[in-house]
């Protein structure tokens, strides 16, 4: 059985989804599509100007979250455009994040038009909430999921600081004010961590300080025509799988400032009979957590380029 897995946020590259554009002709109407939709040129960030000299500016506009969030779930959608007709039906989805819509778009359950109006919105809204309240993230690796959680619950005399990413067996992402990511950071190298890193994001995302955004994304949420998904799709909140759209719009609101429990969704998949997992968009990430996740000898494929494409 095939799950179908979506990239979000630091998967993206510059230069993601040009060959799509240049060499399939039903990925270009995805990327078009979406430059009509935004009313700027969406792709133009994504390609960049191609120019050596200006490689560290078309890298720092690609990475500004508005612009990044919309990035990651076109390029994912001209894919599931583009691919045959034998591969391109799922039997459950899970994205990452910000993959979680495309996921639903992937499935049927929000329309591209939409989807793509809604995570601009929400890239907006969370690049907002961190200007207001900067926070920051780290990286804890080789420490077990209960490690980690009792190293963030002692830091957080330094302020709030929590798991944001639990996406592998020894790979969790923390999130939170500075002060207590720092604090954590010293605390997980104290207690075995084999690293502990910062990370180059422009907020503290999946924590309670990304909660000036949650009002406006549940408005845009509430005008979202969300139907039921072709498919289960395994929600970031829970790691287990939902058909029911009442539950998907309020797990998206509560995706803002809660962990993303990935490692957990893809024993839940497996268990519900996954045995082929397909990456569909920027990278190879999720391929690599399925991987780290589950097993070596878990099947899975990456379909990100023209020539992921052309093999399938």
């Amino acid at each position: 059985m095939n799950a179908f897995l979506f990239p979000g946020q630091g998967s993206q590259f510059v230069g993601m989804a040009q060959d799509l554009f240049e060499e399939n002709e039903a990925a270009r109407s995805v990327l078009e599509r979406a430059n009509t939709v935004l009313d700027f040129d969406l792709t133009d960030i994504m390609f960049g100007s191609g120019h050596e000299e200006d490689a560290d500016a078309d890298k720092a506009r690609l990475t500004q979250t508005e612009n990044t969030q919309p990035a990651l779930f076109v390029h994912s959608m001209a894919v599931m455009s583009a691919l045959p007709s034998h591969a391109s039906t799922p039997k459950m989805v899970a994205g990452h994040s910000l993959g979680e819509y495309s996921a639903l778009a992937a499935a049927g359950a929000i329309s591209f038009e939409e989807g793509l109006r809604m995570v601009r919105l929400r890239g907006e809204l969370m690049a907002k909430a961190g200007d207001i309240r900067p926070g920051a993230m780290a990286a804890i690796l080789g420490m077990a999921d209960a490690d980690v959680e009792s190293v963030c619950s002692d830091a957080c005399g330094d302020g709030i600081v929590q798991p944001a990413n639990f996406n592998s067996p020894g790979q969790i992402v923390i999130s939170g004010d500075v002060d207590a990511v720092d604090r954590a950071i010293v605390l997980a190298g104290e207690r075995g961590a084999r690293r502990a890193l910062k990370l180059p994001v422009s907020g503290a995302f999946h924590s309670p300080l990304m909660d000036f955004a949650r009002e406006g994304l549940a408005e845009g949420l509430a005008a979202l025509d969300i139907r039921t998904p072709s498919c289960p799709v395994y929600l970031n909140v829970t790691a287990e799988p939902t058909t029911d759209p009442t539950e998907i719009r309020e797990r998206l609101v509560e995706q803002l400032t809660s962990p993303v429990r990935w490692a957990q969704a893809l024993v839940a998949m497996q268990r519900d009979g996954a045995t082929t997992f397909a990456e569909v968009g920027a990278g190879s990430v999720l391929s690599g957590l399925v991987k780290r996740t589950l097993g070596r000898d878990v099947d899975t494929l990456s379909f990100s380029t023209a020539a992921d494409l052309q093999a399938a």
